[in-house]
């Protein structure tokens, strides 16, 4: 069993640092503008909107019927609105086109602000999703080496871009590109830990009903953290348009990711 916790590891390692390669993506490019963020922005949304409707409340539906998989869901939204009620935030003010007098500068920090404090979220939402991933890994590779290394690389090919949602708003707003690679690769180690919760604290008791409510109120914490936090800036910074062809494109590519993800399990198994 040590050993086969140790290649589970090593494996969920590969995905959860996947979220590194795509915070290097961020990092090496220039900072974007606030149009260029509003738009990337919107597509981190739709990753975060797709995985929370069409992946974990998805499966809590058909797992554990329509009723409780609401009730969790519902759940999750409602605890951590109670959360974000008392988590101070900057007001978001609209920039000011003269940037040389204090008070230019002074919005464009409420500015950096408001985008920090969506990037910390947004690495909140994208640890809590990879934590199952980690789970996922682990119980693949119990079935064989194949099977976990075939999820294993399917996630970190949609871990990629939950780096680039993770890195962009810190690296625009605090101008460090290791405090950017450092919350992206911080969010990825969700998926290791997930592995070794679940071979040692939880190694054959853990309810499948309970699990399966668990990742539907995670669900329900991204779709909250999504239309409270990412939307709004997408809306401000790109405008209404713009960032609404964004957010489809980003839940279609998490889609397609998602539909990857899934033919590369096992019939028996499923995230």
């Amino acid at each position: 069993m040590d050993s086969q916790v140790l290649v589970a590891l090593a494996l969920s390692l590969v995905g959860g640092l996947s979220t590194s390669l795509g915070a290097l993506f961020v990092i090496v490019n220039e900072t974007p503008n606030l149009k260029k963020l509003g738009l990337l922005q919107g597509f981190a949304a739709g990753l975060m909107l797709s995985i929370s409707f069409l992946d974990l409340a998805h499966n809590a539906i058909n797992s554990i019927g329509f009723l409780k998989a609401n009730l969790w869901f519902f759940g999750g939204v409602i605890f951590f609105a109670i959360i974000a009620n008392f988590i101070p935030e900057p007001t978001l003010a609209p920039i000011s086109k003269k940037s040389g007098d204090e008070g230019g500068k002074d919005t464009l920090k409420k500015h950096r602000r408001q985008v920090l404090f969506s990037g910390i979220v947004t690495a909140i939402g994208i640890s809590l999703h990879n934590f199952p991933e980690g789970m996922a890994v682990f119980l693949g590779s119990m079935k064989g080496l194949r099977v976990g290394v075939n999820l294993a690389l399917a996630i970190a090919l949609h871990n990629i871009p939950e780096g680039v949602a993770v890195a962009l708003p810190v690296y625009f707003a605090t101008q460090s590109k290791w405090q950017a690679f450092k919350l992206a690769t911080l969010s990825g180690f969700a998926e290791p830990l997930g592995v070794v919760i679940v071979a040692y604290l939880f190694p054959s008791s853990l309810s499948p009903e309970i699990l399966e409510g668990l990742l539907g109120s995670v669900g329900g914490v991204m779709a909250f953290l999504t239309l409270h936090e990412m939307l709004p800036l997408a809306f401000d910074y790109a405008g209404q348009k713009q960032a609404v062809k964004a957010v489809f494109l980003g839940m279609a590519f998490m889609s397609a990711s998602l539909y990857f993800l899934e033919i590369s399990l096992p019939q028996e198994m499923s995230l």
